[in-house]
């Protein structure tokens, strides 16, 4: 596979559609900072140099460069899809540090060896080569410049029957994403409103109690099933759902096979979030 084969078109397009409807405006500030928070808590801010360039990869809608560009003096919002960068573009008007990119991972026109931090969160695991991806953002990346990126977890952390519930979550996803986009956003709104929202309200109800059920089990609230939305919005539900159900490329890794490939992408001293989400890690780009 070539660099410039590293793309779904499908993929990018279903997230232009996403991103024109769920555009993040609706998201409440402190909603907002605490999933940034989530994202960001490992983030090296203080080593930065002073006038700090760099990139977020596949900004989508732009709710995370909000939030990093009034830290720093640049900001490069790279992605693939027109529509998605068109939202991002009204979300961060008021912005005058950040440059917009209309290119996919492996066309970034930004210099090797040209930024002093990087971030991809929640989009390398939606690209056919995430490898090969990873190595096209670190290859703009300044020696020992730190890199933060999420990818989904494959359930390392979690109980067996986890693993087993997801699968059978994924062949609807695999259904759901083949539907004409009107369709798609109805049956994902279904789910978050049938699903996603009592499942996390009953976990939020359940840590209130501090109830531990069946914790050899792995039955305790943080292994509910979409506990970890216990305290999000309906909003964050619809979107996520959306995001989750209407992709049709998804790729998931351990623990183990993210430390490796960030290992094969010269990315070194490697620190993994505790916290949800999994996996959320920084790494910095080995010196010569």
């Amino acid at each position: 596979m070539s660099n410039s084969d590293n793309i779904d078109k499908a993929t990018v397009d279903s997230f232009g559609t996403e991103w024109s409807e769920f555009s993040q405006d609706s998201l409440n500030e402190l909603e907002h900072n605490q999933m940034f928070q989530s994202y960001f808590g490992i983030f090296p801010w203080d080593a930065l140099p002073k006038k700090a360039e760099g990139f977020d990869m596949g900004c989508g809608s732009g709710r995370w460069a909000k939030l990093v560009a009034e830290r720093v003096f640049k900001l490069n919002c790279v992605d693939p899809s027109a529509a998605a960068l068109e939202v991002a573009r009204k979300n961060l008007s008021d912005m005058s540090n950040v440059n917009f990119l209309n290119n996919g991972v492996s066309d970034c026109v930004l210099l090797d060896e040209s930024q002093d931090f990087g971030y991809s969160l929640g989009v390398l695991h939606y690209i056919p080569d995430t490898e090969e991806a990873m190595a096209s953002c670190t290859r703009l990346l300044k020696p020992a410049a730190p890199f933060l990126v999420y990818l989904y977890f494959r359930f390392d952390n979690k109980p067996k029957w986890y693993a087993w519930l997801w699968s059978a979550s994924n062949l609807v996803r695999k259904l759901v994403s083949k539907a004409p986009e009107k369709t798609k956003l109805l049956i994902t709104n279904f789910i978050a409103a049938f699903i996603y929202y009592p499942l996390a309200r009953a976990a939020l109800l359940g840590k209130k109690l501090g109830l531990r059920l069946g914790k050899k089990l792995g039955l305790r609230v943080e292994n509910w099933p979409l506990s970890s939305y216990r305290a999000n919005s309906f909003y964050t539900m619809r979107t996520d759902s959306r995001d989750r159900f209407g992709t049709p490329l998804e790729h998931r890794f351990t623990r183990i096979e993210i430390t490796k490939m960030m290992e094969n992408c010269d990315l070194e001293n490697i620190t993994f979030s505790p916290n949800f989400p999994f996996w959320c890690m920084v790494g910095y780009k080995k010196t010569k």
